[in-house]
């Protein structure tokens, strides 16, 4: 009889257990159940900020890339300012968003209208870039033959300077072999040589003007001046003119040159002259000291 009542106990017992059991293992089902769902949701965000972060960071470069563009400073620079404006106002937008799907696809849609425009424009300005690097670069040649040709100009125009001032020098004539005597001039018009002051009433000078084929003929002045110790000049005392510089002189001499060999000789009357030393000098039409000697009276 004591064992046939303990059997509704044991059963009640395995009862209890199995529905303990069967509520644990629906626990442990509904936490397992709520922490996949949490690593979902947190995956979710994870890549959500993950693609607004490569997002943002191909404006960024996009606007690095406007700025590259700009800096050529080509006609579209204005354009290029522009469209770089709204990548920067779309970049903005993107900072200040949660980064969720409908706003990541939204401003990816725009952006893909502002990128189609801006490779447009950066198309055009390499075009342009490499337009005007070979305008410059032929700008560069065309100023090389130009330097070249005022260089080749220059040293011709030296040259032709050096040749002119070489014919201007060849064509000057040399006046050789300048003397000077004193003279005694005797009534009868017979002269005699003297080198005495108080005897001399008149210098004998002479010159040649030697031959010279490539000078120009016609007639060729020349001024002497015979100056005696005292630096008093002899003769008519007239004065001549080059410019700023005055020279006074002793006679003038006009002779009429065809580029032959041609003999000067002037009587210069003097009266009453001291002992001493002289000086002759022989100057040209343009003032130029061609020839001088000098000479002794006692």
């Amino acid at each position: 009889m004591e064992l046939n009542q303990s059997n509704p106990r044991n059963s009640g017992l395995k009862a209890a257990v199995v529905v303990l059991a069967l509520l644990l293992m629906g626990s442990l089902a509904y936490m397992y159940k709520l922490n996949q769902d949490k690593s979902e949701v947190d995956s979710t965000l994870t890549k959500t900020m993950t693609e607004k972060e490569k997002f943002q960071k191909e404006l960024e470069a996009k606007i690095a890339e406007y700025d590259a563009a700009i800096a050529d400073n080509t006609a579209l620079k204005g354009e290029l300012e522009t469209e770089q404006a709204k990548i920067v106002e779309l970049l903005e937008k993107l900072k200040k968003s949660d980064g969720n799907v409908a706003e990541m696809s939204k401003y990816k849609n725009e952006y893909v209208k502002l990128k189609r425009e801006m490779d447009n424009l950066i198309a055009e300005n390499n075009l342009l870039k490499e337009k005007n690097t070979s305008l410059t670069k032929n700008l560069d040649s065309t100023n090389v033959v130009l330097s070249n040709v005022k260089t080749a100009n220059d040293t011709l125009t030296a040259k032709n300077e050096n040749l002119a001032k070489t014919v201007e020098k060849g064509q000057k004539l040399s006046v050789l072999n300048l003397t000077t005597l004193a003279v005694k001039q005797r009534s009868s018009g017979k002269q005699i040589d003297t080198d005495k002051a108080s005897r001399a009433d008149v210098l004998k000078i002479s010159f040649t003007i030697a031959e010279n084929q490539i000078a120009k003929t016609g007639e060729r002045t020349y001024f002497v001046q015979v100056i005696d110790s005292k630096n008093n000049v002899l003769g008519d005392k007239k004065t001549e003119t080059f410019g700023s510089t005055y020279l006074p002189y002793s006679f003038q001499k006009t002779i009429k040159y065809e580029n032959k060999t041609v003999q000067v000789q002037e009587d210069l009357p003097v009266k009453s002259i001291s002992a001493g030393s002289y000086f002759v000098n022989v100057f040209d039409k343009n003032g130029d000291l061609v020839s001088k000697t000098s000479f002794q009276l006692r």
